[in-house]
């Protein structure tokens, strides 16, 4: 996937190409799952932003992603489900969605897609959401206004959808000091919710938004997303992602890379060098980061970061280099790079090394070595096989930072 004539692309086309397959990695994860969108159709934005959203609705359904859209209203029900119709007819019956509508007279149909939901409880109305659900990639209901949190979380939580999109325009949860929070478990939820946390938090007024959320997740939902709707497409389909995400555990887990997450862990490491934070790679030394890398994933597939620990030609010092630790963007500050050290700190002292070491340009990344136990070295004292090869340019700007392990004799 990553040649080294792709580093050198222009800027522009790099991006382009970088943004399309984060949209495709995404789209991917989706395929066959089923989403819930709710939104109050007072926060669309305007003019146009039910037709914004259904736009992103079509890539879903030409993607064979099942969409359940839940609409609070605050006027008449008939009027509503006129207008929702009407728009997302406009929207839906053309192209490569028309084709997996309903057919009437040989036309894309969306007769019986879209109606008044009520907000009974009961299994009898899940049956007929069901029953449309069957034969149609879509259902669009319209729920009083008041009633929208209660009705959504019940519906996704019964059904166990794999992934309920909050719209409200306040975003997603920031901390008291306003800066973003990206992921919150359930535990840290919990803890948010404790009575005088939430004020002290600085997401006093959200009570009800968050404990929807917590309930639809301990129903069985894998993953509730909250964001603005304006930023909807940055939140689903970007690295950078817009809102916070919830999940039922500890959202972050460090595993050894495979093969399903080569081509994505291709396209970060490009990223991160177009980015300067990480040196351009050939693809001898982009498989050695696959082979004895590691990932971190939030929830079932969201991966946030990847990190390689390289032993080849350093093995009579039992050295061992940190290589391509990067993260994305939405993650930084979220303790990512930190698990991904710690795992392969881990994995180092298994190994029996007695040190290992990083090379970075980047002033950043030097600050975070050192936080984690890394002190700054003269570059004699790793081994010298890391220099072979190495670009002069690149060389006179390095910093070099080791950190020593315990050592537990023999490796396993």
């Amino acid at each position: 996937m990553v040649a080294c004539h792709a580093m050198e692309k222009p800027a522009p086309t790099a991006k382009a190409t970088d943004e399309f397959a984060e949209k495709s990695f995404y789209l991917d994860e989706f395929r066959s799952r089923s989403l819930c969108f709710s939104i109050q159709l007072a926060d669309l934005p305007s003019p146009g932003g039910l037709a914004d959203l259904a736009a992103l609705i079509r890539q879903l359904i030409a993607n064979d992603t099942r969409v359940i859209l839940l609409l609070g209203n605050n006027g008449s029900g008939a009027a509503a489900v006129r207008n929702v119709r009407r728009t997302l007819r406009e929207q839906l019956t053309t192209g490569p969605t028309a084709a997996r509508l309903p057919q009437h007279s040989r036309r894309p149909s969306l007769a019986g897609l879209v109606r008044a939901l009520d907000t009974e409880q009961s299994d009898q109305e899940l049956s007929k959401l069901w029953t449309i659900l069957r034969r149609a990639p879509l259902f669009a209901g319209i729920v009083p206004a008041q009633h929208l949190l209660e009705t959504s979380q019940w519906i996704t939580g019964r059904l166990r959808v794999f992934k309920w999109v909050v719209l409200e325009p306040r975003g997603g949860i920031v901390s008291s000091s306003g800066s973003p929070i990206s992921f919150i478990d359930d535990s840290v939820l919990t803890e948010l919710l404790r009575t005088g946390a939430a004020e002290w938090s600085g997401i006093n007024g959200r009570r009800n938004t968050l404990r929807a959320v917590q309930k639809a997740l301990r129903r069985g939902v894998k993953a509730v997303n909250l964001c603005a709707p304006a930023k909807i497409e940055a939140e689903l389909f970007t690295y950078e992602g817009s809102g916070t995400l919830f999940t039922p555990e500890d959202y972050c887990r460090v595993e050894p890379l495979g093969i399903d997450d080569f081509e994505e862990v291709e396209r970060l490491l490009e990223r991160g060098h177009r980015e300067g934070f990480l040196k351009g790679r050939d693809r001898g030394q982009i498989s050695a980061i696959l082979l004895n890398g590691f990932g971190a994933t939030i929830g079932e597939r969201h991966l946030a970061g990847i990190c390689g620990l390289l032993t080849s030609g350093y093995e009579n010092a039992r050295a061992g280099e940190v290589a391509g630790l990067y993260t994305f963007t939405r993650f930084k500050g979220e303790g990512v790079g930190s698990r991904l050290l710690a795992r392969l700190f881990s994995e180092a002292t298994r190994l029996g090394l007695d040190y290992v070491f990083a090379c970075t340009t980047d002033a950043n990344a030097a600050a975070f070595f050192t936080r984690h136990g890394f002190g700054e070295v003269a570059r004699s004292a790793v081994p010298a096989a890391k220099w072979r090869g190495y670009d002069p340019t690149r060389l006179r700007s390095v910093t070099v930072l080791k950190h020593d392990l315990p050592h537990h004799g023999a490796p396993a």
